[in-house]
């Protein structure tokens, strides 16, 4: 593994040329959607009816006004010109032009595509991409799916694609599409399309090029444009002509039979009198191929060989075990060199690349199955990038050539965001499930994204900060469908785990690292003022992101009366100033002034330890439990709400060591320090030093003292409470048997161990933080143990698992729950099918099941099988930074 910044790969050089703006590598990348319909961009209903107002059924008619969406797809990072497949079986009902999936309203536990694709590489430029799609050689069961689901209850797993016996006898195709750039406006692409099934089957395969609509709707945003065209020049290639964007040649390859290719043509535009009973703007529309193809409408493509809209028809039978190929070019014929670039070298060479670049990042130490499973999760970090389109301003008043929504839209859903002006590549939690950003998941996406591409992880931690995403008054937008929702704030964090990446790397940003800070202070100042009713230090907050983990749904407000101090609010709060407290020490090296940012971080860090562990007496801390609870002001009476779950785990993550030397470095905040040691004596109580540790000179500070500290590991680490055989559970299985109940006016709340899907609607129903194992919160402890074991070294130890007689110091500790983590996507021993992927593939030891891998939202705290969004590589590419670390650590 070569971690030195003058790392010679040939993708390390087209990083550096991408920075250094001397070629424009990520101009073309996988940013197409895989959903863009049911989104809010594309909702103008009054009532925020995002999934009915624009449905799939609509989608292959409608043009969308925000954004694209597309099959195994690639576009330019401003998504104008686009590129993806569209297939037929001889059997579909419609053209498979986008993944299928249903609604919220629709699934049993909320949205849920039902479709089966795999991200199977990319390097960091998308110089080389595959990814593959497994199509069903019998009709698509669209309704067999909705009604199977519409029957089953919350307390019933979700019908699948497989449980329809659609791929028996291995009757499906594997679509594999590969991109390789020749130059940074040379992209190739090569299709193979495999018949696993026991006969021959037809497949009609149609490679698509198309221009995103940006030219009906009367916008004078930037991006709107003249309507642009694509028309036949000569044999299989056409010419593409754009405002904005210089010309491209686009070369239909020869068909893999020697038949003739025969090009389609329409417009990217709306079939009103379709779906609206109005007249259409042009009668060449989007949906033409479907009905060319599925309907032999042959009069409803452009017979003149131009439009907006171009595919080329690939008809083939192909026998069983057999596959067919063919290649699609899309390059500026005006480059220098463009006439004499061969296809297959070119995908040979990038493939060599890819795996040299790889071969650089990834530690000698993993073992064969364990790069695999990394690569994977790389390739899925990296197809998950999006273009991302919402001017909230422009979206809330409408298009003035189209539509304008109904008025009480002026006043609903994200109206206090009208500042947000989002035109970017960004990191999508899940393409298809969550086709839209989300605050603190990106945070955890840039944390493995930094070891492949530490720019791209900077430029989107620092695009959240920047003043047309950041509210004026400091808040970082949660996601669209509520910007004002708040989410953990672990921002700062990422943005120094970020940095001290690029330190590992020989390359320190500490501008990048400065000028996060300086945004970050009005984010901070924002959360003090907004989620510290009382000023005691002890803070709510509301979501923190953890859904339905609380007796109460924490979005919503709270019974009449009542008020509820949260501890992993308080915490999340400790947390962020502990981050900041890291991050101004750091910049204090160079420059004083932040010294004295780092005495008022410290002096607030330290209020809230003193708080959430004294105030009314305990505090948030449960003497008789040995665990933190969230506390309920109700009637005159504090009531303990006392689930054991991440809630009282999260206070163990704000912990920061200061190290005596540097403190000896920075005289202004050594000063700082003493006048506090001398008055604050009430305060500092709660500093641990040195002389209590091994860390030589050195000071902790945390929410835990050494005590509870080891209070609540042990409750962690004990297999009937948190800890499973993956990794941390979200709530103790001790709340299978012992349910939480409370009775408040008449109403019982229950909290119960669900290691599953949710058994209740709260936040949509489509995730659960009542027994899974998230990834996420699992790396932030895994991060503090090893923190406390710097400063305690042996001092503290741990039965683990509780009850074996074998003793684990912290890190140990640390290790054994990164080693579970790990378990969930590796093969076992026995060449069973991996933990996550169980009950989610067709049964049976089928190497064309058992190679690929999916990386989910959150796994089932017993069994370890995915649950949630099934392609979440955003923050479950954590495993890869686990398995790394794994591999390069020193046995303990």
């Amino acid at each position: 593994m070569n971690d030195s910044p003058t790392s010679t790969t040939v993708e390390h050089q087209r990083l550096s040329e991408n920075e250094s703006r001397q070629k424009n590598w990520k101009r073309w990348g996988p940013y197409l959607s895989e959903r863009q319909w049911g989104t809010v961009r594309e909702d103008y209903s009054a009532g925020g009816d995002a999934w009915d107002d624009f449905t799939h059924d609509q989608s292959r008619s409608r043009a969308y006004r925000w954004g694209e969406d597309g099959l195994l797809g690639f576009s330019d990072r401003q998504c104008r010109l686009c590129f993806a497949l569209a297939l037929w079986n001889g059997n579909d009902s419609i053209l498979k032009e986008r993944l299928y999936g249903l609604t919220g309203p629709q699934g049993n536990h909320g949205e849920d595509v039902k479709e089966v694709y795999y991200y199977l590489d990319s390097t960091p430029t998308h110089s080389y991409c595959k990814a593959s799609y497994r199509y069903p050689q019998a009709a698509y069961p669209y309704e067999l799916l909705q009604t199977q689901n519409a029957r089953r209850t919350l307390d019933e797993g979700e019908y699948e694609l497989h449980h329809t016996g659609v791929f028996d006898d291995d009757r499906f195709f594997d679509v594999q599409a590969e991109y390789a750039k020749a130059g940074p406006d040379d992209i190739m692409v090569r299709i193979t399309i495999t018949n696993h099934g026991p006969e021959a089957h037809p497949i009609w395969v149609l490679p698509t090029l198309w221009f995103r609509n940006t030219w009906v709707w009367g916008c004078r945003h930037e991006g709107c444009s003249l309507k642009p065209r694509i028309e036949k020049v000569d044999g299989n290639a056409v010419r593409t002509q754009h405002e904005f964007l210089q010309p491209f040649r686009c070369e239909f390859g020869d068909h893999p039979d020697g038949n003739q290719v025969p090009l389609l043509f329409t417009d990217n535009e709306t079939n009103q009198e379709l779906l609206f009973g109005e007249e259409n703007f042009t009668p060449y529309v989007k949906d033409a191929f479907h009905r060319y193809v599925i309907n032999g409408q042959t009069d409803a493509v452009q017979p003149r060989h131009y439009g907006t809209k171009v595919a080329g028809m690939y008809a083939m039978t192909i026998p069983a075990g057999q596959s067919k190929q063919f290649t699609v070019r899309l390059y500026d014929p005006d480059a220098a060199g463009a006439d004499s670039v061969s296809v297959p070298e070119t995908f040979d060479r990038r493939i060599d690349e890819a795996n040299a670049f790889y071969d650089a990042v990834l530690p000698d130490g993993l073992e064969d199955d364990e790069r695999s499973v990394c690569r994977q999760a790389y390739a899925g970090l990296l197809w998950s990038k999006q273009f991302y389109h919402y001017i909230v301003n422009d979206w809330l008043k409408g298009d003035r050539d189209v539509a304008v929504p109904p008025a009480q839209r002026l006043s609903g859903r994200n109206s206090r965001w009208r500042h947000l002006y989002a035109r970017d590549i960004l990191s999508m939690p899940d393409k298809w499930e969550y086709p839209w950003f989300a605050a603190w998941d990106l945070a955890f996406h840039m944390i493995p994204m930094a070891r492949i591409d530490p720019e791209f992880a900077k430029r989107q931690l620092t695009v959240m900060l920047r003043e047309w995403y950041m509210h004026p008054n400091g808040q970082i937008p949660a996601y669209e469908y509520y910007f004002d929702d708040v989410n953990p704030p672990v921002h700062a964090w990422a943005c120094l785990r970020v940095y001290q990446e690029t330190v590992r790397q020989g390359c320190p940003d500490r501008t990048f690292l400065a000028t996060s800070f300086q945004r970050l202070l009005m984010n901070f100042t924002w959360w003090v003022n907004q989620v510290d009713d009382n000023g005691d230090n002890v803070f709510a907050g509301g979501f923190l992101g953890l859904d339905n983990i609380g007796v109460f749904d924490r979005s919503k407000g709270l019974p009449h009366g009542t008020q509820l101090e949260q501890a992993d609010g308080t915490a999340w709060m400790a947390f962020y100033c502990g981050t900041m407290l890291s991050i101004s020490l750091e910049l204090a090296r160079d420059d004083d002034s932040y010294a004295e940012l780092a005495s008022k971080f410290l002096d607030h860090f330290i209020r809230i330890i003193d708080a959430i562990n004294t105030i009314d007496g305990d505090g948030l801390w449960d003497e008789e439990d040995q665990f933190y609870y969230d506390s309920l002001h109700v009637d005159g009476r504090q009531v303990a709400l006392k689930v054991r779950s991440l809630v009282g785990l999260i206070p163990l993550i704000a912990v920061q060591i200061i190290d005596q030397g540097l403190v000896e470095q920075l005289p202004v905040f050594k000063d700082k320090l003493d006048w506090f040691l001398k008055y604050r004596h009430h305060l500092a109580k709660n500093i641990h030093w040195a002389s209590e540790g091994c860390s030589g000179e050195s000071m902790l500070l945390s929410i835990a003292s050494k005590e509870r500290l080891q209070a609540v590991v042990d409750v962690m680490m004990k297999e009937t409470e948190f800890l499973s055989d993956f990794g941390i559970r979200s709530l103790s299985r001790c709340h299978a048997q012992r349910p939480f109940e409370l009775e408040l006016r008449g109403e019982t709340h229950r909290v119960a161990y669900v290691p599953g899907e949710s058994d209740s609607w709260m936040f949509g129903g489509n995730s659960n933080w009542r027994g899974p194992v998230w990834l996420p919160v699992n790396y932030l402890l895994i991060e503090a143990l090893r923190r406390y074991h710097q400063f305690y070294g042996d001092q503290i130890q741990i039965d683990a698992p509780d009850g074996s007689g074998t003793k684990m110091n912290l890190c140990q500790a640390a290790d054994e729950i990164n080693r579970r983590l790990t378990r969930l996507v590796l093969r076992p021993g026995d060449g069973a099918v991996r933990p996550s992927m169980a009950g989610n593939v067709p049964s049976g030891e089928n190497p064309l099941w058992n190679d690929t891998l999916l990386f989910y939202e959150y796994f089932h705290g017993d069994t370890g099988q995915g649950l949630g969004a099934s392609h979440q590589t955003g923050w479950t590419s954590l495993v890869a930074t686990c398995l790394e670390r794994a591999a390069v650590a020193p046995k303990t």
